[in-house]
């Protein structure tokens, strides 16, 4: 088998996914990732679909997944005298099995941790492709080489600035930001059906939500992109965009200074008319990344299986599994579209708030459901037999 010496850049999703099908397939697989472990917690992804499932089953974690999936939780929108104004079913935003993206990290990275190699604390600062391989340097570890390169280090990716350019080049802005703080609320990992209640307040270009499954706390802003200094710049931003909102706002404003875990990022879309470059190869967020979008968890383990299939079927013939890899996924991918949760969930003019309430309420919703759930399984699933047994 030709290139048996790989580099996976990112340990979160796609990174740990695609280490376990390329090491069951006979490579020899390295991941770095900056953070110095495996991050816990997190907001709640999730998976539907026969095809999410078929993956998740043969590598063998779905019962486990199961076992430490969270309740399912609708969002219900409140009205400032707290009046139920509309409803989003924990059956639309939690899949068929909604997990903390820490749980599942945890779970991918388990059965590859003894079997691959793990670099953490550490990252690529430079690429060089040569015409056998691609040199790599790293900020802390000594320079090495390998036969290929993955990056599957988010929308961010540095894999992708170092081999196809720029962020400005790939990654739209979609006018919203978003902030996660807190862990979730006690009770919610692995209490399986139970449903629980959200209550999400709005104004024009403004969404809080108290309870959800991703934190105890949500934030959905409107805005042009920020210049953030640092995370105290950051929680401020939050803090005065959202003072006038009532309900439970004051009070999630005034433990938010306390929350340990704190998150914002811009709503942001990954665009790219290729995902391969060479000896490298993008998989998941940093190739086709669209932030709560609802399709990013399920396109990174279907990359990461498209990916390492190719390459097992192709006895390691990065040339012809590139092709296919990316001619399979681009057609997958575009399924996502342009969908944009911030204009859904947080419109920018009290007309559109009007207009997103009744949509929930009415027909269009269920059809838009059904759509998003098809286009999950609008892949006609390779066996990859080679990969399957393990022998190459």
């Amino acid at each position: 088998m030709q290139n048996r010496t790989v580099l996976i850049s990112g340990a979160s999703i796609a990174g740990p996914a695609l280490a376990y099908w390329l090491d069951r397939s006979g490579f020899d697989v390295t991941v770095v990732e900056r953070a110095p472990s495996l991050r816990p917690g997190g907001q709640a992804v999730d998976f539907k679909g026969d095809v999410h499932r078929t993956v998740l089953e043969r590598m063998g974690i779905f019962d486990e997944i199961q076992r430490r999936r969270t309740g399912a939780t609708d969002m219900v929108f409140v009205a400032a005298d707290g009046r139920e104004q509309a409803r989003i079913s924990g059956d639309f935003t939690g899949g068929d099995v909604e997990i903390l993206r820490g749980d599942l990290a945890e779970i991918l990275y388990r059965p590859t941790a003894q079997r691959c190699t793990y670099v953490f604390g550490d990252s690529i600062s430079a690429l060089r492709e040569t015409g056998g391989g691609v040199e790599v340097e790293f900020e802390h570890g000594p320079d090495r080489r390998f036969d290929l390169v993955f990056g599957a280090d988010g929308i961010r990716s540095r894999v992708r600035r170092l081999v196809f350019g720029p962020d400005e080049k790939f990654v739209r802005h979609r006018g919203y930001y978003y902030a996660i703080a807190g862990e979730p609320l006690a009770g919610e990992r692995g209490d399986g059906p139970r449903r629980r209640v959200a209550r999400a307040y709005s104004a024009p270009g403004l969404l809080a939500v108290h309870g959800g499954p991703k934190a105890q706390q949500m934030y959905m802003f409107a805005s042009a992109e920020l210049g953030f200094t640092d995370e105290a710049a950051k929680r401020r931003a939050v803090i005065e965009r959202f003072a006038g909102l009532g309900g439970q706002v004051p009070a999630m404003l005034a433990e938010l200074p306390e929350c340990d875990e704190f998150y914002l990022d811009a709503l942001a879309q990954v665009r790219m008319d290729t995902y391969v470059s060479g000896r490298v190869a993008l998989v998941g967020d940093s190739g086709y990344g669209n932030a709560l979008g609802g399709f990013g968890t399920g396109f990174a383990v279907i990359g990461a299986y498209v990916l390492a299939g190719e390459l097992a079927s192709a006895g390691g013939d990065h040339t012809v599994a590139f092709a296919r890899y990316d001619r399979i996924m681009r057609g997958y991918t575009k399924l996502g579209g342009n969908s944009n949760p911030g204009r859904f969930l947080a419109p920018k003019t009290a007309y559109g708030l009007r207009l997103r309430n009744w949509f929930l309420g009415s027909r269009w919703f269920d059809l838009m459901d059904k759509y998003a759930a098809d286009a999950k399984d609008d892949l006609e699933l390779a066996d990859y037999p080679l990969m399957r047994s393990g022998q190459v």
